[in-house]
């Protein structure tokens, strides 16, 4: 981890070079309101803020053949953001302790730019979290859990099905926005989003010229509640689809694979009370293994998978109480299921400081013995 937080610090010293940099060029020409040379700082430097967080955890599983426990440095991440006009933007740096192929230490995860003069109508173009799933989108530490629900993490491009490299639910493309339909109070009851993304995850160009297709709508008809549904049309390229003989040797069958996937989401989020639930189905053959490009048969070509969570305070602001079901079938079959039920509790020292602990009974039919138990503590703090 001292390795990756050395590349994790040279990363933001270059970020924050070239910002200074460019600050400095600005310095010399005008100030906040356009004034040649007389050295006032202008409103775009005012406006960057560096933040970031940290995660640590220790875990313990007694899965039969394969018990560990360990202390473990989940994530850690540094951000830079600032506003530019009518334009909000985002740098994100991303370090993790995960090695393996496909899943890089440290990493750009966001790189945006956001056109956001009208609340109805904003553009949004770089990398940054497809548009898809409420769970998604949420923040590692807000969402309250030692990871997302399965489902997510298989069907919504972090260690995802269909083999791309861990790419925490991003992707490079240009996305639309907007909340609209306001009512008497001008509380919008609808939010649209769509956006057209090369399809490989973060930080790699478009394989084979064909776009992902991304895009959900939900209502809001009380304060709190969400209820919505969104729909994933695309492909992976370069896949292995298998070999053939040929005269003096074997070749490799490559191509592109469609990706179709829909999700169905309804969510109460107010007060410190938090419930949501999401459906998600995915249609497409995929590898099973992360950073993978080989197709992987034996899966099937049909994946689906739930969850349903409740977030409730005990003491407000001090301390809550969480419980959550979820569901991940591997080729959508009951004995391809992993199952899992959670309880814990979150403990907020302050609003930038919290503890949580978390119990788990896992059944995962793809095992011998199904079921196994897993412990999970996290101290998460942001600065």
């Amino acid at each position: 981890m001292e390795t990756t937080m050395k590349r994790m610090a040279g990363l933001l010293t270059l970020l924050l070079a070239i910002t200074i940099c460019a600050a400095a060029d600005d310095l010399d020409t005008q100030n906040t309101d356009g004034n040649e040379g007389d050295g006032d700082v202008p409103a775009w430097v005012k406006n960057i803020k560096f933040s970031g967080y940290g995660m640590l955890q220790y875990q313990g599983i007694d899965k039969e053949g394969d018990h560990s426990n360990s202390f473990n440095l989940r994530l850690a991440r540094f951000i830079l953001d600032g506003k530019i006009g009518d334009f909000d933007w985002r740098a994100q740096i991303q370090g993790t302790n995960l090695k393996g192929a496909g899943e890089p230490t440290v990493q750009l995860v966001d790189l945006y730019a956001e056109w956001r003069k009208y609340p109805e109508f904003k553009i949004r173009a770089g990398q940054f979290k497809r548009a898809f799933t409420f769970e998604n989108p949420t923040h590692p530490i807000t969402q309250g859990w030692r990871g997302y629900a399965d489902v997510i993490n298989r069907l919504s491009g972090f260690g995802d099905r269909a083999g791309e490299k861990s790419s925490g639910g991003r992707d490079i493309g240009i996305q639309v926005a907007g909340d609209i339909l306001p009512n008497a109070s001008g509380r919008k009851l609808l939010h649209y989003q769509i956006g057209i993304y090369n399809g490989e995850g973060v930080n790699t160009k478009d394989k084979n010229n064909q776009k992902d297709i991304i895009g959900g709508i939900w209502v809001m008809p009380v304060k709190g509640v969400r209820i919505g549904a969104f729909g994933w049309h695309g492909s992976h390229g370069d896949m292995v689809l298998g070999t053939e003989v040929i005269p003096g040797g074997v070749r490799t069958i490559t191509g592109n694979v469609p990706l179709n996937r829909y999700c169905l989401s309804a969510e109460y989020d107010l007060n410190e009370y938090t419930f949501r639930a999401e459906y998600i189905h995915s249609q497409g053959w995929g590898t099973g293994v992360i950073g993978s490009n080989v197709i992987n048969y034996s899966l099937g070509d049909k994946a689906d998978g739930w969850y349903a969570f409740g977030i409730v305070p005990i003491i407000k602001s001090k301390l809550h109480a969480k419980a959550r079901y979820q569901t991940y079938r591997v080729s959508k079959e009951w004995g391809t299921s992993v199952n899992q039920i959670e309880c814990g509790l979150n403990y907020f020292f302050t609003k930038n400081l919290e503890m949580h602990l978390e119990y788990s009974h896992v059944n995962d039919r793809n095992l011998a013995k199904h079921n196994y138990n897993l412990i999970d503590m996290e101290l998460d703090f942001r600065f």
